[in-house]
């Protein structure tokens, strides 16, 4: 009998304020942690851990990590006290090898790009959870293949987690009006990604995508954009992908959000 395999998600996760408000994006991530299968144990890789090295978080309880300045007090009030899985952590470590896996005990925990979603999806934060890094010194292709060795974990009943965005130009965003029209170079790198969410092909064009025009201005930097490959890794073959939300704000800040299986 074929294992059933856990569903996993791209989320867009956006400005750190959605945690504090109830818009188009928190309803959908509210509605996700209602209608998908309970998980197991979650895994968010975040745009917001960006190292030098791969780490994993394994402490039994991760701390909640208020990463921004600048927001209201009542946002560094919230805490996620999810608890950890040491268990996961080594899960990782073994399907992963023989890339040398740090893990992290006590320096890292929740950050943004992760309870910020959570809060939502699971407000209870009765689920443990387990970050992941992104390493800083790998190219787009390895972030992919190292998606493709996590595919055990949704056969385990993880729900694994990508969590960035799509487009992210803070530089250029159009900060007093989230509806302006969205930058041309905005749309069409967004398009190139969506195209891509569609078809069955390995997904070679976007190893290099951020390389292009578009892919420069819609990631300055590049730890946004990563998330989406380790969930297109993720992606077996046949498998369905359904795009949720296709939304740029503020001229330069894609909210796309999809889902595999």
């Amino acid at each position: 009998m074929e294992t059933k395999m856990m569903p996993a998600l791209f989320i867009g996760h956006g400005s750190p304020m959605n945690v504090l408000e109830d818009n188009t994006y928190t309803r959908l991530w509210s509605k996700l942690g209602e209608t998908l299968p309970q998980p197991k144990a979650i895994l968010v890789i975040s745009a917001h851990w960006y190292t030098d090295g791969t780490y994993v978080t394994a402490m039994s309880q991760p701390k909640t990590i208020h990463d921004f300045y600048g927001f209201p007090p009542e946002l560094y009030a919230i805490e996620y006290p999810a608890r950890g899985s040491i268990g996961l952590a080594a899960l990782i470590e073994d399907l992963i090898d023989p890339i040398k896996l740090k893990l992290d005990m006590d320096q890292w925990g929740l950050d943004h790009g992760s309870w910020g979603i959570l809060e939502k999806m699971y407000p209870k934060a009765n689920i443990p959870v387990v970050q992941l890094s992104i390493d800083a010194r790998q190219s787009a292709q390895w972030h992919y293949e190292l998606g493709q060795k996590l595919v055990e974990l949704r056969k385990e009943g993880v729900l694994i987690i990508g969590s960035g965005n799509i487009v992210h130009n803070l530089r250029m965003m159009d900060w007093q009006n989230s509806d302006a029209t969205p930058y041309p170079w905005a749309l069409s790198f967004s398009e190139a990604i969506e195209s891509s969410l569609q078809s069955d092909k390995e997904p070679t064009e976007l190893f290099t995508i951020l390389s292009t025009e578009e892919g420069r201005l819609s990631h300055p930097t590049a730890e946004h954009f990563l998330p989406a490959l380790y969930l297109l890794g993720l992606k077996q073959e046949g498998e369905k992908v359904t795009l949720l939300n296709n939304d740029i704000i503020n001229k330069s800040l894609s909210m796309m959000t999809f889902q595999i299986g």
